[in-house]
């Protein structure tokens, strides 16, 4: 398979995720860096033996950049996005794929006429619990998925908001628990449960955060076209952190679900994940008795390579090869662009109180 040359754009914490990764990809040809800040391209650049970039169309027109991650804050995705893909090269995103469906949009039109990938990046899809939740549904196992539930319980000191101005803030993040830490599992529960959103009702609050703009807690109750139903509880107000978990029940009387996240929760760039992911209900008929043994392989692989990179590496080792092969990536930007689409119907069902139908129109 032939060599893709590869790129960084955006030189924040998350940055070395993908630029580590992009390092070691059989097929990749790790080129380049790009940021707004000089300084900082060159410093990271440095580390990696590439070339530092203040321009995405320089850098892709000079290098003959193929694929790249975006890594700037969220709401800059939108138009990082649009310059790399219109500048010829295929563009995968750092999570949350978008804050609005009006940027979810743009991003997918500018893949569409440039015919280039647009994908946005969701390592927990990768992880082995919940691959082995994909199968079991996709398997027939669970009959099919009627209800669904997400709990995320977290913990984000003033720390974590002063180690970047963006943070906190709707103008530099588009919103807080719900597309920083939730959406992980708001993919999840989408992937999984396979069906069009029909109608959200959800609030939002900040409980014990006044130092930000956003929302520390937010619940939500989703109606799906299928007939099928989910909630969502997604908080910072735990402290300690305890978990994020999603979970399915189908029609068949059988239920899985995954521990995604535990204990002190994984914050690039400045914490390691401690606790492996693992299924935490598993009541497949055959199969109930499982859990405890994937539980102990599952730790022995997650913890092999260092989490925090190894998952990125799997997902931009697919998207990478996506381009090579000219196929989509297994995870697309129609994926990202629903679940943004999700936590924009939310934010508006707590404005007006009532329930928001999908599709959602641009306000």
């Amino acid at each position: 398979m032939r060599k893709i040359k590869t790129a960084v754009i955006g030189c924040g914490k998350v940055a070395d995720a993908h630029a580590s990764a992009y390092a070691v990809i059989e097929n990749s040809e790790f080129t380049a860096v790009c940021d707004v800040d000089r300084e900082r391209a060159k410093a990271f650049a440095a580390r990696y033996g590439v070339k530092p970039y203040t321009s995405i169309t320089e850098m892709v027109k000079t290098e003959g950049i193929e694929a790249a991650s975006v890594c700037v804050p969220h709401p800059f995705h939108a138009a990082t996005c649009v310059e790399a893909a219109d500048s010829g090269c295929n563009v995968i995103v750092e999570k949350p794929f978008a804050v609005s469906i009006a940027d979810c949009r743009k991003m997918l039109e500018a893949g569409a006429r440039n015919h280039v990938q647009i994908g946005t990046l969701f390592q927990r899809r990768f992880y082995e619990p919940c691959q082995r939740i994909k199968k079991a549904i996709e398997d027939g196992k669970i009959g099919k998925p009627i209800l669904g539930d997400v709990t995320m319980l977290g913990w984000r000191d003033k720390v974590y908001y002063d180690s970047d101005p963006w943070r906190g803030t709707w103008k530099g993040e588009g919103g807080g628990v719900l597309p920083t830490q939730a959406c992980h599992q708001l993919d999840l529960l989408l992937w999984f449960m396979d069906s069009e959103i029909d109608e959200v009702y959800g609030v939002w609050k900040n409980y014990n955060h006044p130092y930000i703009e956003v929302e520390d807690t937010a619940v939500a109750v989703i109606k799906f076209k299928s007939g099928a139903l989910a909630t969502i509880t997604a908080s910072n107000s735990q402290n300690p952190a305890l978990y994020g978990k999603v979970r399915v029940h189908g029609d068949n009387g059988a239920s899985v679900g995954v521990q995604t996240d535990g204990g002190s929760m994984f914050i690039a760039g400045m914490t390691p994940i401690t606790e492996s992911p693992y299924n935490d209900i598993w009541t497949v008929p055959g199969e109930e008795d499982k859990k405890e043994q994937w539980k102990e392989e599952d730790a022995a692989v997650f913890f092999k390579e260092d989490p925090t990179k190894h998952y990125h590496q799997l997902q931009l080792a697919d998207f990478v090869n996506a381009v090579a092969e000219g196929r989509e990536p297994l995870v697309t930007g129609r994926a990202g662009s629903k679940s943004a689409e999700l936590l924009e119907a939310l934010y508006r069902s707590t404005r007006t109180g009532l329930p928001v139908k999908f599709p959602l129109q641009e306000e």
